[in-house]
């Protein structure tokens, strides 16, 4: 039998036997969420669905006043939509790779603009680094979660885990990082000189400073989530 016959071509991408996971990678780009009660996904991110589950876009106080203004100031980067039913529920994201991280009671940081879907055990909160050089770069946003549940994050291609030690801190760039361990706290700083200003710079003027003890999440692509005013 040849490998590009239509049976192949069927036997290779046909929908993988389940496990027993809430959340499963169909591929590493595609992920199936087994629906029984609701889910808080990525808001433009569902591509398929089986059974009956019905999508409500988050209401603006849904989660607190709190929470309501700050997501006034963060776009549409962490834009939510809750899926309800039963179902086999499929979420894609402009084809990034996807990696699913069960918390049992950890917490991560991640980019709200990486975040495709959470389970709703999960405890959430937006946070701004606030600096001089946060607001010169126009502010960075990021949601924490925290809990047990399942929480998907998408990158461009394959992710690179760096550790943080306390002797070795880790500098990256803001359009290139994903996540990092919530017990840290980065500094987001510039370096900024005449060249930069005159468009002589090495375009690398922003950087995140991780120090202590943690790991980042960065992805070999830079996704520009936010620009410098």
């Amino acid at each position: 039998m040849s490998i590009y016959s239509l049976s192949s071509f069927i036997q290779n991408y046909s929908q993988k036997p389940d496990v027993i996971e809430p959340f499963q990678l169909e591929s590493d780009h595609m992920l199936k969420v087994d629906l029984n009660g609701d889910v808080w996904i990525k808001t433009g991110t569902m591509i398929a669905y089986k059974g009956v589950i019905k999508f409500s876009r988050e209401k603006m106080f849904e989660h607190g006043l709190g929470k309501a203004i700050k997501k006034s100031f963060t776009g549409e980067g962490a834009s939510l939509t809750k899926a309800q039913g039963r179902g086999e529920l499929f979420l894609a994201d402009n084809g990034k790779r996807i990696s699913i991280i069960n918390l049992a009671s950890n917490s991560i940081t991640v980019n709200g603009n990486d975040i495709l879907a959470f389970s709703p055990s999960i405890n959430w909160d937006i946070k701004l680094i606030n600096s001089l050089s946060g607001i010169m770069a126009g502010g960075l946003f990021n949601m924490k979660l925290g809990g047990s549940g399942y929480v998907a994050i998408t990158t461009y291609y394959k992710p690179l885990i760096l550790m943080v030690t306390p002797d070795k801190p880790i500098a990256t760039d803001p359009n290139a990082t994903v996540a990092w361990s919530s017990n840290l706290t980065p500094e987001l700083k510039t370096d900024i000189s005449l060249r930069t200003f005159l468009g002589r710079g090495s375009g690398e003027s922003l950087q995140m400073l991780f120090r202590g003890q943690g790991f980042v999440v960065v992805q070999p692509y830079e996704e520009i989530t936010f620009q410098a005013n």
